[in-house]
């Protein structure tokens, strides 16, 4: 791996759980020597894409992050375009609603909803990678990925996760139960391009023991409705095998 690389994936270390992290612990969670991880930290700062704070000098992401992510946004609006489509996902439901995107050959949470009206409900954080083999958002993108093999690594159950793709297939939609949460139930519709390739996933994730016949129907019903919405937000389009899966789940 390039020097490049190497200093985006230190910038990939940071989470909403460790917003701030000091050299040695950067070093040991990258593998790389402290000398060598100090010399990209600092070459990062002076970016402005990491800064130090507190008397500690531990790193944070910097402002040149927010500008950014600013362009991004303003040329190709992505989670904003999908945050009222999002928002009335979750109150239709009842139920939390989350957005993810393919960056890099990860899924990336983009974005989420939670229900006013609901007390008890999944938490999701910001910017949290979510795995492909014990998701519905990641099943969702295996299914309809032109190479889900590169997605996937090492797999505990591959009997498992290519039941779910082939069931993911079928139905247009994916499906998991207390695979990556315990006692959460999830289901997820991939999100396409303009080129027709699966871009994303849109996923309702409730509490399994809430998870009745009618809930489940909605839940897939209103999918199936949110998920072309986004897509053609996005400026994309559903492949027409599954166009046809949700306009009959959406009936």
């Amino acid at each position: 791996m390039g020097t490049v690389g190497k200093a985006l994936d230190l910038l990939d270390l940071f989470t909403r759980a460790e917003p701030h992290m000091g050299l040695s612990q950067l070093a040991r969670a990258s593998g790389l020597n402290k000398a060598t991880c100090h010399r990209l930290l600092t070459e990062l700062e002076s970016r402005g894409l990491l800064e130090q704070v507190g008397s500690a000098r531990e790193y944070r992401l910097g402002p040149a992050v927010l500008r950014l992510s600013a362009l991004r946004e303003a040329a190709v609006p992505t989670r904003e375009a999908a945050m009222p489509t999002l928002r009335r996902l979750a109150e239709s439901t009842g139920e939390t609603a989350h957005l993810s995107h393919l960056v890099a050959g990860r899924l990336q949470t983009l974005g989420f909803a939670y229900a006013t009206h609901s007390g008890v409900k999944v938490m999701m954080e910001d910017a949290d990678f979510l795995p492909f083999d014990a998701t519905a958002s990641g099943a969702a993108v295996l299914a309809f990925h032109p190479d889900p093999e590169s997605l996937v690594n090492a797999v505990a159950d591959r009997s498992a996760l290519e039941n779910r793709i082939a069931a993911t297939r079928e139905k247009g939609w994916a499906e998991t139960v207390s695979t990556f949460e315990k006692d959460v139930h999830s289901l997820a519709v991939p999100l396409f391009d303009a080129k027709g390739a699966c871009t994303g996933a849109l996923a309702v994730a409730a509490a399994a023991p809430r998870m009745t016949p009618d809930l489940h129907a909605t839940i897939t019903r209103d999918l199936a409705v949110a998920g072309a919405e986004i897509t053609g937000l996005w400026g994309g389009q559903v492949p027409d095998t599954l166009d046809r899966l949700w306009k009959g789940a959406a009936r």
